[in-house]
């Protein structure tokens, strides 16, 4: 393939017609499974490292929350920057940071340097960069069915992450594994820089007069939160918020869970997130498409916060990992249609020159996740035990449901009168 050029306004139009946006598309799917499968061989040594290091499971929340914040600044930052300047620009900002992430992983001998290898995170937004190219490029009554082909990437890149970071880190050790994901991300540079146009929106890109005027607006908080004015974007940021917190708590303390309640060893929890990224890509490949096709955004986002609820029932009974793998599948597709559902609506309230921005913050809902996760999800699991997650997760998204589902019928009723 060769490079597409876009340096040009006219680039900039060309880059939207047939092949050359498919093609531009089908690289972004490559660098995401990249990404995400770097991100998951980290996820399955650094517990184990940590472990080693003298971590107990309050310090590896404390280790999780620190990402979350640097992230949580990072994402909407990140959005305004790809905005400004260009998916290319971001992505190889991204692929970097990465790059230096790992690096310091695999040299990390201390509870120190464990700490300080989390610093580039700031700037480690590859999925969000992804997303805002494949919206950029797609009209958005397909902009749902898209994204979740982007999920199908997460899949496969959980898969082969888990799989990887397992098998590595047992038999070759936990450096190793690091400089592993280190050069799945410089790939990943070396794609982006060869194969994203600079400019993916259909505005032509600025002149060097506007960049300049403009720079400073990266960091104009302003200019972010100003998004929030649109209509029903508050709204639906707030279900994001309280609706993912509980999935949230269960997801970043589930290294903890696996390898205490479960009693997992490195290569059988890589087997297991493994068997996640499965269901997650038949679900995001298969079936949510099919889904968006069929009924609108709000019911299916109503359907996924009600199955999330139930999810946490299941969870309040869950005894070992076998009842587990079967509570996986509702889940898993609960979260899928959730995450990309309301990236979609989101997406569709601001006018395209703002897409990245919206897509930071969102990315931002999950590391706000991440970042009050741990230490709620610490405490509790001390106090009461990995059931009280599931009950949690039970109320909290009952409650959520009960409230939108009486939205959409006094709204129905409006518009009859």
């Amino acid at each position: 393939m060769s490079r597409v050029k876009s340096d040009s306004p006219t680039a900039v139009t060309d880059v939207h017609t047939g092949s050359k946006m498919q093609r531009v598309i089908y690289v972004t799917y490559l660098i995401a499974v990249l990404d995400i499968t770097c991100m998951f061989l980290q996820f399955s040594i650094t517990p184990y490292l940590a472990k080693k290091l003298g971590f107990d499971t309050l310090w590896i929340g404390y280790l999780q929350t620190m990402v979350g914040v640097v992230q949580l600044l990072g994402g909407p930052i990140f959005g305004r920057f790809a905005d400004l300047f260009g998916a290319r620009a971001a992505m190889c900002l991204s692929c970097t940071a990465s790059v230096v992430y790992y690096g310091l992983l695999a040299i990390a001998d201390s509870p120190l340097m464990l700490f300080i290898h989390k610093l580039p995170a700031v700037l480690m937004h590859g999925l969000p960069g992804a997303q805002m190219v494949v919206t950029d490029l797609t009209e958005p009554d397909k902009r749902a069915d898209a994204l979740g082909k982007l999920g199908l990437c997460f899949g496969i890149g959980m898969v082969a992450g888990s799989t990887l970071g397992g098998t590595l880190s047992t038999r070759y050790g936990e450096t190793f594994a690091a400089c592993v994901a280190a050069g799945g991300s410089f790939i990943s540079f070396l794609l982006v820089w060869t194969f994203i146009p600079k400019h993916t929106k259909l505005q032509a890109p600025q002149d060097n007069t506007d960049k300049k005027s403009n720079a400073k607006s990266v960091f104009d908080l302003g200019e972010i939160t100003r998004l929030m004015k649109f209509p029903g974007v508050a709204k639906t940021f707030m279900v994001k918020i309280i609706s993912g917190l509980p999935s949230g708590i269960f997801q970043v303390m589930f290294s903890v869970i696996a390898m205490n309640f479960f009693q997992l060893a490195p290569e059988q929890n890589g087997y297991l997130m493994a068997y996640f990224g499965i269901v997650s890509m038949v679900i995001q490949g298969g079936v949510i498409g099919w889904l968006t096709s069929k009924y609108s955004e709000n019911s299916l986002l109503l359907l996924s916060i009600g199955m999330s609820s139930l999810v946490g029932l299941a969870q309040v009974f869950m005894a070992n990992v076998f009842q587990f793998c079967f509570i996986v599948l509702p889940m898993m597709f609960s979260l899928s249609v959730f995450n990309v559902i309301t990236d979609s609506m989101l997406t569709k309230t601001v006018p395209s020159s703002d897409t990245g921005t919206m897509l930071g913050l969102c990315a931002s809902v999950q590391s706000l996740l991440r970042t009050i996760g741990p230490t709620i999800g610490g405490f509790l699991y001390h106090n009461y035990g990995v059931a009280s997650f599931g009950f949690i997760q039970f109320v909290v998204n009952m409650v959520v449901f009960v409230f939108m589902l009486r939205n959409m019928v006094n709204s129905k009723d409006e518009h009859r009168e």
